[in-house]
């Protein structure tokens, strides 16, 4: 039992650099252990396992905050996997731009201390002469004095580069060093991993990672996508957006659902799937084509092969009307279905998916059965059934559609009532059939076992003859 009072909270201790997934080499752990580094701080806890796994970074990350080794060990472990290890005299592997030498310098110390043996690190503001004689894999410098080495110094070789560090990223663009970033980055390779790394999160820190990183997405938890989709597109209603779905069904649900919001009234959307014919598919296409603003609403199926620039890829929402909640339902189930037989299952991790909270992001009032659900993860945390209200007292907006279903429902009752009568009535006959039937088998088995005997009397007779 858990002794704890109530309304503690237990945190849990920071990892070891040993306990990271995906693991850092041991002889990493080993210099790390001699160096007295052994239990990670919650910036590399959280920095590291990113950077190896091929995943670009955004750090808010003051100063004493351990960034320097988040940063460092990544840069180590990704050049021991990479196909150019070990790394040749003038191959330069890794750049770290900081804001001032003193920085410079202090990273430099940092490395040495956790013994880069395999690689030859270098502050560019030493004697350059010795760096053209040496070379170097990893750089360390300032804006003004990297972007001046890499137009003078064509014997560096920045091709096979794995990562590019901006620290103090604030401070850079403060310093007026943002040109001098930039025609950095132009002169890399795009394939690289980078980590930019701030005290503060400023608009031009933002302009530099758009900038600097690949293929940026945001995270966001499965019943707050709402808002998120709402939010972009408000942000881009001037502009064409394609937004993909799981299935046919999600394309309907959202292309009712958005269509209906206040705030998105002025927005064009051209809802088109594969269950659709042929001819509106074509004109909702066109129709997209030609506008000069708009969003398309789609399957990954059915936009195969489209060259449209701009794709957004997100999905949720919900609103009270029973043709809403109809088709939030049939959405919410081919999406959680669709979503375990995908085949790209390191994305769409089935026991990843926070099905609670995806299905308060339908709007679902009560959690369907689902056979691909198990019955132990309808209670998971982030759904909370409607209360006071079930799924039949949700009227159609559109009064014919309505009436139609109080009519169906009065005869489904009426149904109901007549076969709870049939049935009583059937039952007492069978009793009576069933005991007939009981008694003509018991008198049909007794004269078979006579009949049986009499054969085997006759033919024993026979044999004896």
């Amino acid at each position: 039992m858990d002794s704890s009072p109530p309304n503690t909270i237990i945190e849990e201790a920071p990892p070891r650099f040993s306990e990271l997934k995906p693991p850092l080499s041991e002889d990493i752990i080993e210099a790390l252990d001699r160096s007295g580094f052994e239990v990670c701080t919650p910036v590399q806890a959280e920095t590291i396992p990113f950077l190896c796994s091929h995943k670009d970074v955004v750090v808010d990350a003051a100063t004493g905050s351990g960034k320097t080794l988040a940063f460092l060990l990544p840069f180590i472990e990704i050049i021991r996997r990479s196909n150019s290890y070990p790394p040749k005299p003038h191959q330069v592997m890794g750049v770290i731009i900081s804001p001032t030498r003193e920085l410079s310098a202090q990273i430099h110390k940092v490395a040495r201390a956790v013994r880069l043996d395999f690689a030859k690190c270098r502050e560019v503001e030493a004697d350059m002469n010795t760096l053209e004689e040496e070379g170097a894999n990893l750089l360390i410098g300032t804006p003004g004095r990297l972007s001046d080495m890499m137009k003078r110094m064509e014997f560096l070789d920045f091709r096979n580069l794995e990562i590019l560090i901006l620290d103090e990223a604030d401070r850079l663009l403060d310093m007026g060093f943002q040109k001098q970033v930039n025609y950095i980055i132009s002169r890399l390779p795009k394939q690289r991993r980078t980590g930019l790394f701030s005290a503060t999160q400023t608009q031009a820190v933002a302009d530099l990672a758009k900038a600097g990183l690949r293929n940026p997405y945001l995270k966001c938890e499965a019943d707050q996508k709402s808002s998120q989709l709402v939010h972009l597109l408000i942000e881009n209603k001037n502009k064409k957006l394609v937004v993909f779905f799981m299935t046919c069904a999600c394309v309907d649900y959202w292309g009712l659902v958005i269509s209906k919001i206040p705030s998105l009234k002025s927005i064009s959307f051209f809802p088109t799937h594969g269950k659709m014919d042929q001819k509106g598919r074509d004109t909702a296409l066109a129709s997209f084509t030609e506008a000069s603003s708009g969003v398309l609403l789609c399957t990954d199926v059915a936009a195969r092969g489209l060259d449209i620039p701009g794709i957004v890829y997100i999905r949720s929402l919900a609103i009270k009307d029973r043709e809403v909640l109809e088709k939030g339902l049939k959405a919410f189930v081919s999406f959680v279905r669709a979503y375990k037989e995908h085949q790209c299952s390191y994305i769409f991790s089935w026991k990843g998916l926070e099905i609670g909270k995806l299905a308060m992001g339908y709007g679902i009032l009560s959690f369907p059965y689902i056979s691909e659900v198990k019955q132990d993860r309808i209670g998971i945390v982030g759904f909370t059934p409607v209360q006071g209200i079930t799924f039949e007292d949700i009227k159609f907006k559109n009064k014919s559609r309505e009436k139609q279903r109080q009519q169906n429902l009065l005869a489904r009752k009426d149904k109901l009532q007549q076969e709870k009568r049939g049935k009583r009535k059937k039952s007492s006959k069978e009793a009576v059939d069933d005991s007939n039937k009981a008694s003509r088998k018991r008198k049909l088995t007794g004269r078979q076992r006579q009949t049986i005997q009499t054969a085997q009397d006759e033919e024993e007779m026979n044999l004896r003859l």
